[in-house]
């Protein structure tokens, strides 16, 4: 079930109605619990039971870890919790690509090997609930948080339908504790909230799905060698599509959490007007960026140990960033190239400490660092290194003899909604979604609102999958 559906419309409307109802707080976790399962167990029924292993494994392991005495006894149970988040995450994730990898590592030394058939289908946001959980044990092994009181709170932690399958990622420091305590919106949150859906579900349907996912497709789905218009104008299509994509899931995500009177981090701030790649990712997927920052990099050695480590924890932090988003050398690239410009960024920061750049220079170094991101993004959106070096020859002119291939009406559509999205961006680069929704008048507010809405009804059959529930 995705939130772009008329099914989901009906469920929540149902899960909405029976959370208003004036039961017991215990009745409400319920049925809440039992809706998250039933939205899950839309899209594959038996992997309900992932979700179950995972929460019955770290509820136990976390409460072991408390009462341990010695400090092997509180490792092992730690371990206990990795391994089974991390082996289901391996097995499913990543063990076509391991095969892969490793048959061409024996015929790459001589040794003919036919790796078994892996007809395995990826539990749809394995990804992000492995994460939420993991950093469940971890956090409690680090002394960070106690575990939760009642069994039923966290296992509504780890199965909460808006941030399941695609995110924010979040730790239960930040939801366990709203589960404590009987919440229910109030006519405020609940506007709010339904803004916040319109406007995600405007995102995702009309901006990515019905206008720039076409042009992406037409460059990176086909045969074709592009040149240096189609190359760029497909990639910056892709770049908008992505964006509104994830950000429409987070913000129908947290607009849904908050209908139901529950309070979810951003996930996103403006992420296009970023100065510099360090900004891009303290607005860029901010749930991920922080667990990586605080379960990796930190733990890495951050930057703590001098300046070769430092930059070997962000290189390797950001590798597997771009492993942990998908199986495939591909994505190993575009981690890779992120740590490439954070370490640069890093090394020219301390080289020119005293600089202080004016307004103009700003500028340029935002339009460079949105520049070298679409650069990332060819690899995160190309199915092959092929295709990818295909696309970045013709960004950098080289294929002189390509013919076009993105009508003129894509050419207009990507440059109007990219860059009115780019300078939105900049617009509200130092403000909020909130504090822009609610400082806009009542009436203009409630047309646009409107409007998207009509629009969201229009392109309703153009609705796809979200990017992120392959991750």
């Amino acid at each position: 079930m995705v939130f772009n559906s008329l099914a989901f419309m009906a469920f929540f409307a149902v899960v909405l109605v029976l959370h208003a109802m004036p039961f017991s707080w215990n009745t409400k976790k319920v049925n809440l619990l039992i809706a998250s399962y039933l939205f899950y167990a839309a899209w594959n029924p038996p992997f309900v039971i992932l979700l179950w292993i995972s929460t019955v494994v770290d509820w136990f392991a976390a409460q072991k870890l408390v009462h341990a005495r010695r400090q092997m006894v509180r490792r092992a149970w730690m371990l206990l919790s990795v391994v089974a988040n991390l082996g289901m995450l391996g097995y499913f994730k990543y063990g076509h690509f391991l095969l892969d990898n490793f048959s061409m590592l024996m015929t790459g030394i001589g040794v003919h090997y036919v790796p078994p058939a892996w007809d395995i289908v990826l539990p749809v946001g394995i990804s992000f609930y492995t994460f939420a959980t993991l950093s469940y044990t971890l956090d409690v092994y680090l002394h960070r948080a106690m575990p939760a009181r009642r069994f039923l709170d966290y296992a509504l932690f780890v199965t909460f339908f808006p941030h399941l399958v695609a995110g924010p990622i979040m730790r239960p420091t930040e939801l366990v504790p709203q589960f404590e305590q009987p919440h229910r919106a109030s006519a405020n949150q609940l506007r709010f909230g339904l803004a916040l859906m319109t406007l995600g579900l405007f995102q995702k349907i009309v901006l990515a799905d019905s206008f720039l996912a076409q042009a992406a497709e037409m460059i990176y789905d086909s045969d074709k060698i592009p040149g240096a218009l189609d190359a760029w104008f497909g990639t910056l299509a892709f770049s908008g599509q992505i964006f509104c994509d994830f950000a429409g899931y987070s913000t129908t995500a947290i607009g849904a959490a908050m209908c139901l009177g529950f309070a979810m981090p951003d996930n996103f701030r403006f992420p296009y007007a970023a100065i510099g790649f360090s900004d891009f990712w303290r607005r860029w997927h901010i749930t991920l960026s922080s667990w990586l920052r605080d379960y990796l990099y930190i733990p890495l050695g951050g930057n703590r140990h001098g300046a070769a480590r430092t930059y070997l924890a962000l290189m390797t932090t950001m590798l597997l960033g771009g492993l942990w988003h998908g199986a495939s050398w591909t994505f190993v690239v575009w981690g890779g190239l992120h740590g490439l410009y954070l370490s640069t960024e890093r090394l020219l920061r301390a080289r020119f400490a005293g600089y202080r750049p004016g307004p103009g220079m700003l500028l340029a170094l935002g339009l460079l660092t949105y520049v070298l991101i679409n650069v990332t993004w060819v690899f995160f959106r190309a199915h092959s290194f092929g295709k990818a070096w295909s696309v970045l020859r013709g960004m950098v002119g080289s294929n002189m003899a390509a013919a076009p291939i993105l009508p003129t009406m894509y050419l207009v559509m990507t440059a109007l909604i990219v860059g009115g999205l780019v300078l939105a961006h900049w617009l509200m680069r130092e403000r909020t979604l909130e504090s822009m929704l609610q400082r806009a008048p009542a009436v203009s507010l409630s047309a646009a609102l409107g409007v998207m809405l009509f629009t969201i009804v229009i392109a309703q059959g153009a609705g796809n999958a979200f990017i992120y529930f392959q991750f």
